[in-house]
């Protein structure tokens, strides 16, 4: 990696932490076996979103999959009354100056009832159509698919699965949990992505955090039908 590529995923990495709450009770058996498959799904999504560049259609394909809702379509709930101005790093990574408008969007995406992701994201609205910046300011459309006739690119800066159902070391015998007829405890937050998106002019547009609950896993598991 070079020193500038370097300098500027470190200056991302460090304008924002975000904490673990505490663990749900989603609806999955704590046994073995349920584990061993609550871990290739994390691992799988993680996977698939580290595969594609847009998230929002990667969850609606999980949607859909997963049957989460007759409806798979993935719309954003937008909290307005969250505000995170652009710091610094921020500004680096997205290549403008104190002077340039940067706007900041945090929403909820869901699908159905499930929320599956909340997604902090700090823009730079000239370097979209007027068209995009309406949609994104008075609709629910989620941000990759209001901007998805850029054909954006995606750049991961971090990837990390936040919770882990087995312990380091069990595919090497470590001991694993014993089952239990209690329900899994999930923590509220299971996935976090940090990335920024550019577009055909090579330009990055958008910073965003995103973090993927409990509730991408809340359908019925083999296990416990």
């Amino acid at each position: 990696m070079d020193i500038a590529r370097k300098t500027t995923v470190t200056s991302f990495l460090a304008f924002i932490s975000l904490s673990v709450p505490a663990f749900a009770d989603p609806s999955i058996p704590d046994s073995r076996i349920s584990r061993l498959e609550t871990l290739a799904l994390l691992n799988g999504l993680n996977a698939d979103l580290l595969g594609h560049d847009s998230a929002t259609l990667t969850l609606d394909r999980w949607c859909e999959t997963h049957h989460l809702s007759s409806d798979s379509k993935i719309v954003a709930e937008q909290d307005n009354s969250t505000q995170k101005n652009a710091d610094a790093d921020v500004r680096k990574l997205l290549h403008v100056d104190a002077n340039d408008l940067v706007k900041y969007r945090h929403v909820k995406l869901s699908c159905g009832d499930h929320v599956l992701s909340e997604a902090d994201n700090w823009y730079v609205p000239g370097r979209l159509t007027p068209e995009m910046n309406h949609v994104l300011e008075a609709t629910n459309t989620a941000f990759g698919r209001a901007v998805q006739a850029l054909h954006f690119e995606r750049h991961t800066l971090s990837a990390e699965v936040l919770w882990k159902p087995l312990p380091d070391g069990w595919e090497m015998g470590a001991a694993l949990p014993p089952s239990s007829g209690d329900r899994l405890k999930v923590p509220k937050y299971v996935i976090q992505h940090k990335a920024f998106l550019t577009g055909p002019d090579g330009l990055p547009f958008s910073a965003l955090i995103e973090t993927y609950t409990d509730e991408v896993l809340d359908f019925p598991f083999p296990a416990s039908k």
